[in-house]
């Protein structure tokens, strides 16, 4: 791939991911029609695209993604100037990744979510999953990168998505050297080192050494990027950090753990927020309420988000502060996430049942204290967010929580922001936010309280501070930052004459029977 300029120091960006930024649906005769996706990162390589070669590469998930990729030889191809390259695992190889490691091992233990007298059980069923599923697909995407770039002339900078990816950057050491700077970014929390003892040792130690192949890791917040290097000097004899809380060291190479808050497309919101669709919903909304104000949850159906205590929070509210019943509405707007899953089956259920025991408890006929609604629909969340007097925003754990980011941006109520100390957010937003413990219900009841009747002057206060805050950076902008820094690390290892021994750990973890 030539450079976009001409210029052989324009670096080739390179994205690997396990979703895609494009769907395709086959339509007969090698013709495919294209759905570009809607998330945030995708967003931020529109903007990439225009100055900097761009390689995504990511599975190919559905039976059109297949045959596109069938249909180009499994060969790199320009869609809208991003260069594409899907890798087509097997399906049982995929489910093993999937639905075994990744989610929910993973995504629970970074959550901390397990019920550990319970689960997880590691069993020879997780190891095969480990063997063929994770640590194949992981190779497959090094392989398909180092295809890609090895004879490339100029800067290439890597950069995996999440938790799906945590063996690329070895295998990709093991295939290029120091050709190419390494920079994964965590979207999830990274939890404190006792939670990693859930992890066998060899898949503990396969993890955090690959993940020190890299030069540098991003993480939501400088607490997941401290936890991670407490965890590597916890869990690995040879993984210093010589008094620093940002960076380790190990087997002669320095890798930084750096914080890069993740941010919102603000023009993409804006410009949704004013859509005739989105004014409908509003109308809709706004009717729904009457006279009443409201507190607002826009969340994935999934326990981390603590919709439960949400509700038993308002429930009490209008229990302990009669004043509020007739008056205020809470909406929950719910997306369904892994309702294959049976622990998400059973908290819908849970959360269906506590709204409506509170509304069999206060409901007078005309006033409806609770309404839930199930459903993915962008334009309506953001109509509701305009119209917010309390926004909670109380997850368990949570990487970043955007929500609470957008509504600080579109809404016009002066609403105010409920957060969760343990939201990524926090460390941005907390001191305009009501702040509360996750696991508070007291505090939440109060919390809510103040919301509703804090006096406009600080609800306008606190509105402002919010929205110039999340102005500051958008989506773009915390992209651009960690493309600054990996060529900032390319230019600081041009020197570099030889390459680090590679540890062999994932290899000894693909033999282990656990």
């Amino acid at each position: 791939m030539e450079a976009r300029d001409g210029h052989s120091d324009n670096p080739l960006i390179v994205i690997a991911s396990n979703r895609g930024p494009f769907r395709f649906r086959f339509v007969g005769e090698k013709q495919f029609q294209v759905k570009r996706g809607a998330g945030g990162l995708v967003t931020a390589l529109s903007a990439l695209a225009a100055r900097h070669d761009v390689l995504w590469v990511a599975c190919a998930m559905s039976p059109g993604d297949h045959a596109w990729a069938l249909a180009n030889n499994d060969r790199a191809q320009s869609v809208d100037d991003i260069s594409l390259r899907l890798v087509r695992p097997q399906a049982e190889r995929y489910d093993q990744y999937y639905n075994v490691i990744s989610n929910p091992l993973l995504w629970f233990l970074q959550h901390q979510l397990w019920d550990i007298p319970r689960a997880p059980m590691v069993t020879e069923e997780t190891w095969r999953a480990w063997r063929e599923g994770y640590v194949t697909i992981n190779r497959q995407f090094a392989q398909a990168i180092a295809d890609a770039v090895r004879d490339s002339e100029r800067p290439v900078l890597v950069f995996p998505q999440d938790y799906h990816l945590y063996l690329v950057p070895h295998f990709l050491r093991e295939a290029l050297g120091d050709q190419v700077i390494i920079q994964p970014f965590l979207h999830i929390p990274w939890p404190s080192p006792d939670a990693w003892r859930v992890l066998p040792e060899k898949m503990r130690t396969s993890l955090l050494t690959s993940l020190l192949a890299s030069d540098r890791i991003g993480f939501q917040t400088r607490k997941d990027a401290f936890y991670f290097v407490q965890t590597c000097r916890f869990y690995l004899a040879d993984a210093h950090s010589y008094g620093h809380r940002d960076r380790i060291t190990y087997q002669g190479r320095e890798v930084e753990a750096h914080s890069y808050p993740i941010s919102i497309d603000i023009d993409r919101m804006e410009t949704l927020a004013q859509e005739p669709e989105t004014r409908q919903f509003r109308g809709q909304v706004a009717r729904s309420l009457g006279e009443s104000k409201l507190i607002l949850r826009v969340d994935r159906i999934e326990p981390s988000k603590n919709i439960l205590r949400g509700l038993v929070a308002y429930r009490t509210l209008l229990e302990s502060y009669p004043e509020h019943r007739g008056k205020v509405q809470m909406l929950s707007l719910l997306v369904p996430s892994r309702m294959e899953v049976g622990e998400y089956r059973d908290y819908l259920r849970d959360i269906m049942a506590e709204s409506g025991m509170i509304n069999a408890q206060f409901s007078d006929g005309d006033w409806e204290p609770s309404r839930i609604v199930v459903g993915d629909n962008y334009p309506r969340a953001i109509a509701a967010m305009q119209l917010y007097d309390v926004l909670l925003v109380n997850p368990i754990t949570d990487g970043m929580n955007l929500v609470a980011k957008e509504g600080a941006l579109v809404n016009e109520q002066d609403g105010v922001l409920i957060l969760s100390e343990s939201a990524g957010a926090f460390y941005e937003l907390g001191d305009q936010a009501l702040v509360i413990s996750p696991f508070d219900i007291y505090s939440t009841v109060e919390a809510m309280h103040l919301a509703l009747t804090m006096p406009a002057e600080e609800r306008q206060q606190r509105a402002e501070q919010l929205q110039s805050l999340v102005r500051e950076s958008d989506i773009r902008q915390w992209f651009k930052n960690q493309v600054d820094d990996a060529l900032l690390s390319f230019n600081n290892h041009a020197s570099r004459a030889s390459t680090p021994e590679t540890p062999d750990t994932v290899t000894s973890a693909e033999s282990s029977t656990g």
